[in-house]
């Protein structure tokens, strides 16, 4: 067994699983800690660095280690088409709470109450790294750190504070939840400090959440139209943020 797969045994129950290229890529761009990465093809893979991030070619060179295709898919659960993997260390929970309670904040809080599907929760993540959200909180069961979360945010847990609380423990600001009994948003203008609640696919806002809301706002939908996907919705409120940011006097 070589050092990088030994390494990989070693770290695989506590560490987190970048699954993909682009995992990793963005896992290197935001400072991750990455003790080992393995590829099918180790040219290729930095091919595509040269294409795609060039940025992170060299960090990468020095990262990968060619393995089997064998030994690869023993290592992931389910392998990836780029047939590259690394395992990162999960960012400090201390240092994330920290980032999260901080106040004033430059951007938004975004939560995510009893969250179901574990792929919608990766691309709130991945759409919240890209507004420069502060962070993304869920309540509940789901795991936001869970490999199919990671994979579906696509490494990018390493560019925002991503944390599990209760209700109870919410960061401070004024809490904002999405609501169809709510006030149209385009009303509201939402401040830096808010935190941005949305409920479950299924179930909507819980009573804990709803209870600590501050303001309940709506998004503009059609008529017979029942609801939108929860990163659409995100999307459509951070989009109402940044353009509300960008707009101020």
């Amino acid at each position: 067994m070589t050092a990088p797969v030994t390494t990989w045994h070693r770290l695989a129950d506590t560490a987190v699983l970048l699954d993909g290229f682009h995992a990793l890529k963005h896992a290197v761009r935001f400072a991750a800690q990455v003790p080992v990465a393995v590829a099918v093809d180790r040219q290729a893979a930095l091919a595509l660095a040269d294409e795609l991030a060039p940025d992170v070619t060299d960090t990468l060179a020095a990262l990968l280690t060619e393995v089997p295709e064998e030994t690869y898919r023993s290592l992931v659960p389910r392998p990836h088409p780029t047939a590259v993997a690394a395992l990162a260390l999960r960012p400090s929970r201390a240092a994330n709470l920290e980032l999260l309670a901080r106040v004033p904040r430059t951007a938004p809080v975004v939560l995510l109450d009893h969250p179901r599907n574990l792929g919608n929760a990766g691309a709130v993540i991945r759409l919240a790294a890209g507004f420069g959200a502060t962070g993304v909180i869920t309540t509940g069961t789901l795991d936001p750190w869970h490999p199919t979360v990671v994979r579906g945010g696509a490494g990018l847990h390493f560019a925002t504070a991503v944390e599990r609380l209760t209700a109870d423990e919410l960061p401070a600001g004024p809490l904002f939840a999405l609501d169809p009994e709510g006030d149209d948003i385009r009303g509201v203008e939402l401040p830096d400090d808010a935190v941005l609640a949305f409920g479950s696919e299924r179930s909507g806002l819980s009573p804990e959440v709803r209870a600590r809301a501050d303001h309940l706002l709506s998004l503009p939908m059609r008529s017979q139209v029942s609801s939108y996907n929860l990163a659409t919705s995100v999307g459509m409120t951070l989009y109402h943020w940044s353009y509300g940011t960008r707009s101020a006097p």
